[in-house]
């Protein structure tokens, strides 16, 4: 299947390339200069030699919009604490590391001394020797008890892939330690048989989260030895618990300490972190304890070149004549491949599972023009394979034959793949601490690396890409969750009480909103209270009330029908719109048309097939105002946060030709509606801020709409989120509100804190929204400002110059400063809106356009529309559409949706009654972490 993404002549990737390929990879240099002169080191490419290459060529130097130079730093040794056993000691340098560096000997003292610690240090900087140390020596003390495991450790990652890694490498470490160190995996790819061994003998488990939920907690008597002598408790990549999915993490770990007391154990937490902002306090929060950070990188670390990279526009136009860039996708795939005729070993970070397949499948389609022998050393890497799949991926990458791979976040969470030359990631991923980790998979072992950032074609990676003191000279975000969600805590208290009773003094443990929660529990006949206790009162097991990745049901199957193959897995929530009846299915290469989606037996029959097109789901959506909670006057208009529903119902869907985006048809579905109840901030204006603001009725509608784009795509620099965690509503007459609104909401049942993050930085989110549209040199709206590539009305109506007024207008009367006394230390937006008022001068416009829907516009808006979504790991999904393009059949509302996960959890607001509804194509679906069993 072949996807040509550009017309003839516009492709690039081998103009800069006169020299036959390489088949064996190349190293970096380590730690070399940019200054040193090319050729200096022998075979060995420095990073700018290699960006130099790639930028060779007509046009592509212009693309590269920043560089970023980080010099090497040499690191700091010490020594490992006394108490720690000489034997593992031995080990540890038997593995070829005489010393410690000093932030790996400081966390160590702590767990020495019981002392819970994070540490949140850079990507490769020994994070897992740190807590190792002292967990080994821990458990070969405990194996000279009588039975052989008088101390065990569990071990939790995001990721399946994860602790297999982990695994592999503990069981390396701890060779020379004999038997006194039996890790062990226990997740769903464990196989039965072995299972009951892992109970019994093993003392280092390595599991997820999931695992833990709905396996070991509900059979804590199977599990009573090692819960009894449980030492420590090691939670790696603690940074990606964060929104709806740290919030369910954080109570299964109370859960976990809980049964511990009951069985008389009390073990140290030792977390592990990318570098972010105040890890201590989110590592406390996770697991409900004090904990002590350990955040001074010691470590060494090589030269890294960090390059920014905008796609160029092409020739075609997008909606309203809009300008077109060349997707990140196409560009991303073209540099994978330079990258690996240089046989420079390189990893390409997706933001999708279909991106992912489409990078994979256009390297190896150019590299074949090259040489035969390449396409074989490139590979995709998502969520969605097979466990076998996976491992055999994992160790292709672990030898070296694969040179160049398309991942989605997978690689991010922590496999540790050495040797790595270059990453390209291929959209900004949402947060600071995802680009570093990412950008850090590079370099390992001190040597050189290159970065890339490509920009897609949205307004926050337009903006980066021109501000880059937004990446470079900003912190890290903080880890932001929310354990006394009452849509999370409430089923835990239920997985609580059928693990053991909950009484009084349990309550604590689960924090302030529990005592409140039971009486509801008690009402929908969920617990009875009994002299015990609180008592679960269901014959169904009550672990199975929720699923902590939020997305709630269990993953839908993808079968080949003709063979009965089991191809893979996609979470429900998706499934709606993913691999709905006609859908087309990419899996590793191939193209698959769904024939059947059985929703009752969680099962998609495919059958192989080669279309001409791709499909997109449609679907309707509508919100209503369910409660306020905090109501702010900016001027005559107001600031609201609250809670809100949502109602979605995937209802037909496209085919579109796969170069042009053409429509061919639509096809009717018949599906039934999800809701979501979730968290929202929305603001209002009244008819003297339009009149103010020179808002005539007839662009009110394209006014509010672009207000509302641009304000989603610039809020993940004000929260811990990205595009997909969110979804938006804009309707010039609201029946709740009664007034023009712009709603911007979680995309998670209960909220997730993101669009409470956006009420407390109101006033700095909306003027640096304000300065991206008015500083883009586009006429009338183009992605790069107020289109986005998920919005459910074709991107129609809009009103570029309309929204920069309205904003001006509605931010002339923000209070000043924080906006509720808790605005926290975002402040980056000041000095956007300073810059943002000499932007604004673009003089007066037509009054009319863009005012209502004008029926079926087939656009060519991004030539591969079929990679904008979001894939968290490889346990994860990636429920990508391409970008949608219809009407909307309620020309009122407009809407940019992030996709409904279904709601879990007994409790429920009240049924508000009908609200506003509006049709749209959907858009891409939260981003779900990775499914542990």
């Amino acid at each position: 299947m072949a996807f040509n993404h550009l017309p003839a002549a516009m492709h690039d990737a081998f103009g800069p390339l006169s020299a036959s390929p390489v088949t064996d990879s190349v190293p970096m240099a380590k730690n070399q200069h940019p200054s040193r002169p090319p050729g200096s080191g022998g075979s060995r490419p420095s990073p700018d030699m290699v960006l130099d290459r790639l930028a060779a060529g007509a046009g592509r130097s212009a693309r590269i919009t920043h560089t970023e130079h980080l010099p090497p730093r040499a690191g700091t040794h010490a020594v490992w604490p006394d108490r720690i056993r000489p034997e593992v000691i031995a080990a540890i340098q038997k593995a070829g590391i005489d010393h410690p560096w000093a932030h790996q000997a400081a966390a160590a003292e702590h767990a020495l001394d019981g002392t819970s610690v994070v540490i949140a240090t850079g990507t490769a900087s020994g994070k897992s020797l740190a807590y190792l140390a002292p967990v080994l020596s821990a458990l070969l003390d405990g194996s000279e008890a009588p039975n052989g495991r008088g101390a065990t450790a569990l071990y939790l990652s995001p990721t399946k892939a994860l602790a297999a890694d982990q695994r592999r490498s503990v069981k390396a470490l701890a060779a020379p330690l004999g038997n006194g160190i039996r890790p062990a995996v226990f997740d769903g790819d464990t196989p039965v048989e072995e299972r009951e061994w892992v109970r019994q003998y093993a003392n280092y488990v390595l599991t997820n989260p999931d695992m833990l939920h709905r396996g070991i907690l509900p059979s804590h008597p199977r599990w009573s030895s090692f819960l009894r002598s449980l030492r420590y408790v090691v939670i790696d990549e603690c940074h990606t618990y964060r929104g709806v999915f740290g919030s369910h993490v954080a109570q299964v770990v109370r859960r976990l300490r809980r049964l511990c007391a009951r069985y008389g154990s009390d073990p140290v937490f030792l977390l592990a972190s990318a570098t972010s902002a105040e890890p201590a306090l989110a590592a406390g929060r996770l697991t409900g304890l004090p904990v002590t950070e350990v955040a001074d990188d010691a470590s060494p670390r090589g030269e890294l070149v960090f390059a920014l990279w905008e796609p160029p526009l092409t020739e075609l136009q997008g909606e309203k004549g809009a300008p077109v860039r060349r997707t990140a996708t196409a560009e991303t795939a073209d540099l994978l491949t330079d990258l690996t005729v240089q046989g420079v070993r390189s990893v390409a970070f997706v933001r999708s599972r279909r991106g992912a397949e489409l990078i994979s499948v256009i390297a190896k389609e150019r590299l074949a023009e090259v040489d035969r022998t390449l396409p074989s050393r490139v590979a995709a890497y998502r969520g969605g394979y097979l466990p076998e799949e996976r491992r055999a991926l994992e160790r292709a990458l672990h030898s070296g034959s694969l040179l160049g791979l398309a991942a989605t976040t997978a690689l991010e969470l922590g496999i540790d793949v050495s040797g790595l030359d270059a990453v390209v990631i291929s959209g900004y991923p949402g947060t600071r601490a995802s680009l570093w980790q990412q950008a850090g998979r590079a370099g390992r072992a001190g040597q050189g690396a290159l970065a890339i950032l490509v920009a897609r074609d949205d307004p926050l990676d337009t903006f980066l890409v021109h501000h880059p003191e937004a990446l470079f000279e900003q912190p890290v975000e903080s880890t932001v969750l929310d354990p006394d969600n009452p849509y999370v805590l409430a089923p835990h208290l239920c997985a609580a009480a059928a693990e053991l009773p909950l009484t009084e003094n349990d309550l604590p443990l689960f924090g302030p909103a529990a005592p409140g929660l039971l009486p509801q529990l008690e009402t929908a006949r969920l617990l009875r209270k009994r002299p015990s206790g609180w008592h679960w009162t269901r014959r169904e097991r009550a672990a199975d009330l929720t699923d902590i990745r939020g997305e709630g049901g269990r993953p839908v199957q993808i079968v080949e029908e003709g063979t009965g193959r089991l191809l893979g897995t996609v979470d429900e929530s998706a499934a709606h719109s993913a691999v709905h009846e006609g859908a087309v299915h990419l899996h590793q290469g191939r193209s698959y048309l769904v024939r059947k989606l059985d929703l009752e037996d969680s099962v998609a029959l495919v059958e192989q097939a080669d279309p001409p097109y791709s499909t997109t789901a449609r679907d309707t959506t509508s919100i209503a105002v369910l409660d306020t909670d905090t109501e702010i006057p900016w001027g005559d208009g107001r600031l609201c946060y609250g809670s809100v529903e949502v109602t979605n119902q995937v209802v037909s869907f496209l085919r579109r030709k796969l170069i042009s985006g053409e429509v061919l048809g639509e096809t009717k579905l018949d599906l039934p509606p999800r809701t979501l109840r979730t968290r929202a901030v929305w603001w209002t204006v009244t008819e003297d801020q339009l009149d103010a603001a020179r808002i005539n009725p007839e662009i009110l509608g394209g006014a509010l709409h672009a207000a509302e784009h641009a304000s989603i795509g610039m809020l993940p620099l004000f929260a811990t989120c990205d595009r997909w965690d969110i979804g938006g509503v804009s309707v010039p007459l609201h029946p709740d509100t009664l007034l023009p609104t712009v709603f911007v909401y979680d995309g998670h049942p209960g909220g997730a804190g993101f669009a409470e993050r956006a009420f407390h930085t109101a006033r700095e989110w909306l003027s640096a929204t304000r300065l991206a549209i008015a500083s883009c040199e586009c006429e009338a709206g183009c992605p790069s400002c107020i289109q986005s590539p998920k919005c459910g009305n074709g991107n129609d109506p809009l009103h570029k110059r309309g929204a920069v007024r309205l904003l001006t207008e509605l931010l002339r009367s923000a209070p000043a400063g924080p906006t509720s006394g808790a605005g926290g230390d975002d402040d980056r937006g000041a000095a956007a809106e300073g810059r943002g008022a000499a932007a604004e001068g673009q003089g007066a416009e037509p009054e009319g356009r863009g005012a209502t829907p004008e029926g079926l516009d087939a656009t060519t808006e991004g030539l591969d529309a079929t990679t904008e979504g979001l894939d968290a790991t490889t346990e994860g999904l990636d429920a990508t559409t391409e970008d949608p393009d219809a009407t909307t059949e309620d020309p009122d509302a407009t809407t940019e949706d992030p996709g409904l996960p279904v709601e879990s959890g007994p409790v429920r607001p009240a049924d508000p009654g009908p609200p506003e509804a509006a049709a749209r194509p959907p858009e891409e679906q939260p981003p779900p972490a990775p499914r542990g069993t």
